[in-house]
């Protein structure tokens, strides 16, 4: 049920100076440092506080020693409360250890990490962000040398070792920025500049530029407001607006999303709703926002309104196969998650299709060995082989306002494909769970759900279970994933019959579950 007060703005500002005190004094137990699909993340106090900012860099610290990583780190974060105080700590213990770090006095878009990396600039990040969550809430991410999100077998690393630091604080290695950078271990480095620069080996800037489509930009109070300052000037893009440069880690200024709370979510209608209004006026034909920390994209035109990330992904799919004209070696990358449109777009196209599990770093190799056309995830991050192997919303865009000066509106393009590949019906429900039931469906195995052969009237052909379970019929599918952090059964289901037939599915194919 959505909340009442869904896109409208909050009515009081948060407490900023509560969260700072919770993350510098945090009471009750802390919470053990668990990495995600990326990073460690929590609410600011126990769940996220000054000890998982300092254990975490000493672990990393520790790792780099013990594996000769040497070069510099990059240590950053976006724009929330606590963002730069945990650069700073990790610079800190970083440089204790004789690691030299670079530390930007900016915010760093998560993109922009990756791209440093892959540059040869730096060797690792350190990047301090919850992404589009809470503003309550804080994060702490490791890039490898690889430039994406790290794997499961470096961020165990890192949570074994951070934990026994949590246990012994006493342990961390620490100085004072002073003194870091007295001992020469810490400098900045214009990342602005050089992200900006490499942006145009993909864009079309020429194209946008003269193509004049008036543009309204959003960085949702994040830590793309600079980089897009900076494109807007650089390419003399006179068509483009930045309709909002509110910096204020309160983001009071985000309208409250589906649940009533503040969420900076760039593909969620309800903190979307100002630029939604704004193309629906006709003021501006394109809009397009990234959150806090730029690695997922939205966008919304005069003519579609907000445009889903599943139908986004498939028209920049498209879009690119014409471009590159790509072999049949190439594919496109999806999660499991998203839609099977993209299957049908790669099919036709002649190439291949890489369904990955949900979780970015799935990904990192492909673009790294020059695999993917285009590789992306509904929540509406992407990215291709030739750039970031992070997600980036920046990209994702201006990508999109350089199709849409091209070849027209968004919606359009996507209708046009669903005419030539077959009509999506495409949803992801939340359902609250217990642990109990949480525990039982995390246990779920293809074998143990062979005894369902039919859904809704459709057979079943494929049961994939490494990562939660999912069902493939014979013109749809469902997947069943338990949250990491909450105790919430993601429930993904899409049809090519009809949205009757969705709906059918995730009755029957819930109660099948048992749930």
């Amino acid at each position: 049920m959505v909340n009442p007060n869904a896109g409208t703005l909050p009515k009081e500002k948060i407490n900023m100076e509560a969260l700072k005190q919770a993350f510098l004094h945090p009471e009750g137990e802390i919470a053990k440092v668990k990495f995600g699909t990326s990073g460690h993340r929590g609410e600011l106090g126990k769940g996220f506080c000054y000890l998982h900012a300092k254990a975490i860099a000493q672990a990393v610290a520790d790792m780099h020693k013990e594996k000769n990583i040497t070069g510099p780190v990059l240590v950053g974060g976006d724009t929330r409360i606590m963002s730069r105080a945990v650069s700073d700590i990790c610079a800190g213990v970083l440089a204790a250890n004789g690691i030299p770090v670079i530390l930007p006095q900016i915010p760093v878009p998560t993109p922009v990490f990756s791209e440093e990396i892959l540059a040869g600039r730096a060797v690792a990040c350190l990047n301090g962000t919850a992404s589009h969550n809470p503003p309550q809430d804080m994060g702490l991410k490791y890039n490898p040398s690889n430039g994406g999100p790290a794997d499961s077998s470096i961020t165990t690393a890192i949570e074994n070792a951070a934990n026994k630091y949590l246990e012994n604080p006493s342990a961390v290695k620490e100085i004072s920025l002073e003194e870091a950078k007295s001992k020469g271990l810490i400098q900045d480095v214009d990342i602005v500049k050089n992200y900006v620069e490499a942006l145009a080996k993909v864009i079309d800037f020429d194209a946008i530029k003269k193509g004049g489509l008036k543009t309204a930009i959003h960085p949702m109070g994040g830590a793309s407001l600079n980089f897009y300052k900076a494109i807007k000037e650089k390419y003399q893009l006179d068509n483009m607006t930045i309709v909002n440069e509110t910096i204020d880690p309160s983001f009071y200024f985000i309208p409250l999303d589906h649940d009533g709370k503040t969420r900076m979510d760039p593909s969620s209608q309800y903190p979307m709703k100002p630029l939604i209004d704004i193309v629906k006026d006709g003021e501006y034909a394109f809009a397009g926002a990234s959150d806090p920390d730029a690695d997922r994209f939205g966008c919304a035109t005069k003519d579609g309104g907000l445009i889903s990330p599943n139908h986004a992904l498939c028209v920049m799919s498209d879009y690119l196969i014409n471009k590159t004209k790509p072999g049949a070696d190439k594919a496109l990358g999806r999660t499991l998650g998203t839609t099977q449109l993209l299957d049908r777009i790669a099919a036709k196209a002649g190439i291949g299709l890489d369904e990955q599990n949900i979780g970015f770093k799935y990904f990192v190799n492909g673009i790294i060995e020059n695999k993917y056309v285009l590789c992306g995830e509904e929540s509406a991050g992407m990215s291709m082989s030739g750039w970031t192997t992070e997600k980036d919303g920046i990209f994702a865009v201006l990508l999109l306002l350089e199709i849409m000066t091209k070849k027209g509106d968004i919606a359009k393009l996507y209708k046009e494909l669903e005419t030539q590949h077959g009509v999506s019906y495409y949803t992801r429900v939340d359902i609250p769970i217990t642990e109990e039931t949480k525990a039982k469906i995390k246990a779920l195995k293809a074998d143990t759900v062979s005894h369902i052969k039919t859904v809704a009237g459709e057979n079943v052909t494929k049961v994939r279970d490494t990562d939660g379970v999912k069902f493939y019929l014979q013109n749809s599918w469902f997947l069943v994933r338990p949250s990491g952090t909450e105790n919430i059964l993601k429930f993904y289901c899409e049809s090519f019959t009809s949205n009757e037939q969705m709906e059918k599915i995730i009755k029957e194919g819930s109660e099948a579950l048992g749930l």
